[in-house]
């Protein structure tokens, strides 16, 4: 059966051809977290072609976002994310299937997240804890899996890196969730975006008062924006490689 795809998706058909594009219009991908990292990645998967999203964040646009969010503007400020997000990915792709989720992902929270099947998982969650039982539910359920290490404190774009999990080095979130999966005797299984540069101490600074969070690092515009890309190229060339 011939199918006939929207004008805007012309150059994405010709690059990957017809059957590629129906598989990516016929996927189901979650994305977990609209930050500097997630919402970048969500807007590519959009414009890749895929059929069916979901988008998960608890989250407001804040000022102190606009350096480095996709999301974030003037006329954005205090609104919700996924909210901000969906008026984007809507406007790109008017067919597009998507479910937004407005909620901070904790234990319970996550466990009702994934309790239906996706074809493709995209963890972009900035927060330790939460971040390693949503990685641990998507090992549990078999879920495809790309995960964004961190990408504060760097500056240079070249040593970003995609591997497996146990391949990963030079990162102190991804030291953290390695530590965390070998208690468990989980030794691989999934893919995560990461650079090996070394941060800079004095980027980071401690916070008492901001619900959800412990620290803020300094970061530059491009390398959120770069780890969100390279997690959606994952999904992208996964996908349609049939992985």
């Amino acid at each position: 059966m011939e199918i006939n795809f929207d004008p805007w998706m012309s150059r994405t058909e010709l690059l990957l051809g017809t059957e590629k594009l129906a598989i990516l219009n016929r996927s189901h991908v979650l994305v977990a977290g609209l930050g500097g990292v997630g919402a970048y990645a969500a807007e590519q998967i959009c414009r890749a072609g895929v059929g069916e999203m979901t988008i998960v964040d608890g989250d407001i646009v804040t000022e102190t976002n606009k350096n480095r969010q996709l999301l974030a503007l003037d006329s954005t400020l205090g609104q919700s994310k996924t909210e901000v997000m969906k008026q984007r990915l809507l406007d790109i792709n008017p067919q597009l299937k998507l479910k937004t989720i407005d909620i901070y992902l904790k234990n319970e929270k996550i466990d009702d997240l994934l309790s239906q099947n996706y074809n493709y998982v995209v963890d972009a969650i900035d927060t330790l804890s939460p971040k390693f039982f949503f990685i641990m539910k998507c090992l549990e359920k078999n879920l495809p899996l790309v995960s964004s290490m961190g990408a504060g404190g760097k500056l240079d774009p070249m040593q970003i890196k995609v591997s497996d999990i146990y391949e990963s080095h030079g990162c102190r979130l991804a030291l953290h969730i390695r530590k965390r999966l070998r208690k468990r005797n989980i030794l691989s299984g999934f893919k995560v975006v990461f650079s090996p540069e070394a941060v800079d101490k004095e980027s980071l600074e401690l916070i008492t008062d901001v619900e959800h969070k412990r620290s803020n690092i300094g970061t530059i515009a491009y390398m959120p924006a770069l780890f969100g890309c390279l997690c959606a190229s994952v999904v992208i060339r996964d996908l349609i490689s049939g992985k």
